[in-house]
């Protein structure tokens, strides 16, 4: 019997009264966005400026607080940088900038020892051993991704967020989702943002001499996805409509293997599990991944998701199924403890019962393009971590690079905009109130959940793991008309956090598919049926807005 549910999609209790106007804020930094990458640059901005951060939720709601890996970056005395940008390369497909994979691992050690001593409790070989357990991870040469046993995200968050905290020139709100970028036409210069402070029902503007983007991926354009309710593009979108450029956005990693309850969306279920011994298998026992590689079950990422998505597909099943259950108990126990206590949770005992599985979008490898200082098409605006697209993983990201990144170009955005702010006298500029004329109150919020729930049907089913040319020309007819429906409704009803979702989400899966469309290539993490072959002169995939679709700042 197939496990059949639906996923609740709005998950919050809508206000759907119209926001008042709040007063206004005036920071030297506003820094959207709460993860790894944005608390590291506004610890280091804080020494010399005032910084206002803003978290659409709680201040650990992002999808760092779930990144269970660790970081890359070369700690043992016998790898080298060589290696790891040789690594990150090979990963890439052949789409990685050199200079971007160079400036990343050349840094992330040292990034990684301003951790330590902020006082992130990194794994250790033993109690009595001074030294850092380090892990190797696939498409990893070296042991050189350093860990805090299998919650890394959660800990290293947790400190940063005490530092934060406890800093007088932070101020922090949680609860206060942006709205969208402000910018002076005639500079081509971004002067802050309007937010929505959901605790207050009213909308802030906020002044700042410079704004960081930090707001991770846009993965919960998909069905099913191993990231929070967070990530749902929103820098990349505000980005976009404030006349960025992006690039690359046809390239979403898709993890094999996380679990399918309806009581736990969002956990992902370890390629260890299949590196000892796990089997995956269809609903009716039988075991499938032979037919697809020599290597079975224990074939690439890639490999492995783009199998089961065609199993899925073809036999017309939710669920593909992972068993473990042959090897003996205290061997499960012991080599995955974390995984078995979850399972657990949801009534699953996987020393006797089989896991039910499905691939989910994981990581957002485009995004707002920048320089290899973080900096954007527009000034005064920057953008970092997984809402940016560097160069650094090309077509493909390697294994616990991510949060390296996030780490890395913090350091160099804040060296940016500290160099910026001791050469040019900037000051604050006058942002209007929001406007509210002509808005009226929604009577109803089922526009918005059929949207959502449409929205991410449509990207699973056309633009997954396996693409061709129609599924992409249905996306693109559909996105396009649920872009224009979407729109219609965010001008004329107030605002709440869900709809400004979904608009952000609607927006990045127009370009996603519009991006897929252009590369006539199957290459790293896009594959097309119509376009199995390579091209031997690969390009980045960059959109820039036509100026006339820009809206009003």
């Amino acid at each position: 019997m197939i496990l059949m549910f639906y996923y609740p999609l709005i998950q919050r209790e809508l206000n759907l009264s119209t926001p008042s106007i709040a007063k206004s804020i005036q920071t030297d930094i506003l820094v959207i966005g709460s993860g790894i990458a944005g608390l590291s640059i506004a610890l280091k901005m804080a020494k010399t400026q005032t910084i206002t951060i803003l978290a659409k939720g709680s201040l650990n709601e992002g999808s760092t607080n779930y990144a269970q890996g660790g970081i890359a970056g070369v700690l043992d005395p016998f790898d080298s940088v060589a290696a790891h940008i040789e690594d990150t390369q090979n990963a890439g497909a052949g789409l990685c900038d050199p200079k971007a994979v160079a400036i990343v691992a050349s840094h992330a050690t040292e990034t990684i020892q301003e951790l330590i001593e902020l006082g992130v409790p990194f794994s250790k070989e033993s109690d009595k051993d001074s030294a850092f357990h380090l892990t190797q991870e696939g498409g990893h040469s070296h042991r050189r991704v350093i860990h805090a046993a299998d919650h890394t995200g959660q800990t290293v968050l947790e400190t940063l967020i005490a530092r934060v905290k406890e800093h007088p020139n932070i101020t922090l709100l949680p609860n206060h989702m942006t709205i969208d970028l402000v910018r002076n036409k005639k500079r081509n210069r971004c002067i802050g943002a309007y937010a929505l402070n959901q605790e207050e029902n009213s909308i802030c503007a906020i002044s700042s001499l410079y704004t960081v983007l930090a707001t991770g991926g846009a993965s919960k354009a998909y069905l099913y996805t191993s990231n929070p309710d967070t990530s749902t593009g929103d820098g990349i979108a505000m980005a976009w409509r404030a006349g960025c450029k992006v690039g690359n956005m046809e390239f979403n990693q898709f993890h094999p293997t996380c679990l399918f309850h309806p009581k736990d969306r969002s956990f992902l279920i370890s390629e260890a599990v299949r590196g000892e011994g796990g089997i995956l298998r269809l609903p009716d026992g039988k075991a499938f991944m032979h037919q697809y590689d020599e290597r079975a079950d224990l074939a690439p990422r890639d490999i492995v998701a783009r199998a089961i998505d065609q199993e899925m597909k073809k036999h017309g099943i939710d669920c593909v199924y992972l068993d473990i259950s042959h090897k003996p108990v205290n061997f499960i126990q012991k080599h995955f403890p974390t995984i078995y206590q979850r399972c657990l949770q949801v009534g699953i005992d996987i020393t006797k019962e089989q896991i039910p599985v499905v691939p989910a979008a994981h990581y957002t490898c485009g995004g707002v393009v920048t320089d290899l200082e973080g900096k954007t098409s527009l000034d005064g605006l920057y953008a970092i971590g997984e809402t940016a697209y560097t160069g650094l993983h090309g077509a493909n990201r390697l294994a616990s690079n991510s949060l390296a990144e996030g780490l890395v170009f913090a350091k160099m955005a804040h060296k940016s905009i500290a160099q910026a702010l001791a050469n040019d006298h900037i000051e604050n500029e006058y942002v209007r109130p929001w406007d509210t004329t002509g808005i009226t109150d929604p009577k109803e919020k089922v526009l918005v959940s059929h949207d959502w729930d449409e929205l991410r049907r449509v990207m699973w089913d056309y633009v997954g793991i396996v693409r061709t040319n129609t599924r992409l020309q249905r996306a693109k007819q559909r996105v396009k008309n649920l872009h224009k429906e979407v729109h219609e409704y965010y001008r004329q009803h107030s605002l709440h956090r869900d709809l400004l979702e979904l608009r952000n989400l609607v927006q990045v899966a127009e370009l996603m598919i519009i991006s897929a469309q252009k590369r006539k290539e199957s290459r790293g993490l896009h594959y097309n049926l119509d376009y199995p072959h390579l091209h031997k002169k690969p390009k980045a995939t960059i959109l820039k807005p036509k100026p006339r679709k820009l809206q009003s700042m």
